[in-house]
């Protein structure tokens, strides 16, 4: 017992911050310009959720996530801390589980948009998600390839969907849907804390506002 109390968070990160900027980095010159595409793909389906077409926005983020999870994490991230292959895995389980709510209509939310206070909450977290987040490192001095982008990178990826699915879903599919998404953001920011970065902030602020989101949904929603 003791010999586990004698590990600081610190030991589970086994990189700096110059070595997973760079990673983010990376990403963004492999794949550019397939940015433009996630980010279309991201700005139709909050489109379509808001018109109540649930089935094709719950289908749409699937195939990002698990692009994300053999780009990111099992090509790249993996190779930095061992841990990156379970997470990618969990990337693919949240494909599944987007594209098995999309076949099934499990749970979708068919209540007006714009008068529901927990879907303009969503809202706002899917846009800052999609607008603000790939501006954050330009605005910050650094590279335009170091922004994180949704479909490219894992957090942006995880913010706007927890906005996504707290737009579409209802009840027990609700909170199961933002399990993965919640757990990567809280790892994200704790690393991000661990390295000095000002993003591990915004990204807890993020998760506490969706999970607020969440709660007042859950409970406007019983009868």
């Amino acid at each position: 017992m003791n010999a586990w109390t004698s590990y600081r968070l610190q030991d589970f990160i086994p990189f700096t911050a110059e070595v997973y900027f760079r990673l983010l980095e990376r990403m963004g010159e492999t794949f550019w310009p397939l940015h433009l595409l996630t980010l279309t793909l991201g700005g139709a389906t909050l489109a379509l959720a808001l018109r109540h077409r649930t089935r094709l926005a719950c289908l749409l983020p699937a195939p990002l996530w698990a692009f994300v999870a053999v780009a990111f994490f099992f090509q790249r991230y993996a190779e930095l801390n061992w841990a990156g292959g379970y997470v990618g895995y969990a990337f693919i389980a949240q494909a599944m589980l987007l594209i098995l709510m999309a076949l099934t209509g499990w749970s979708m939310d068919n209540a007006p948009r714009a008068t529901n206070p927990p879907v303009a909450i969503g809202i706002a977290i899917a846009l800052y998600g999609l607008i603000i987040m790939p501006l954050m490192a330009p605005l910050s001095g650094g590279p335009w390839y170091q922004a994180e982008v949704f479909g490219i990178h894992a957090d942006p990826t995880a913010v706007t969907t927890l906005g996504l699915v707290l737009i579409m879903l209802r009840g027990v599919a609700l909170w199961i849907a933002v399990i993965i998404p919640a757990l990567w953001l809280l790892i994200s920011g704790l690393t991000l804390q661990v390295l000095g970065s000002a993003g591990a902030t915004t990204l807890f602020a993020v998760l506490v506002i969706a999970l607020l989101g969440i709660v007042w949904k859950s409970i406007a929603s019983k009868p």
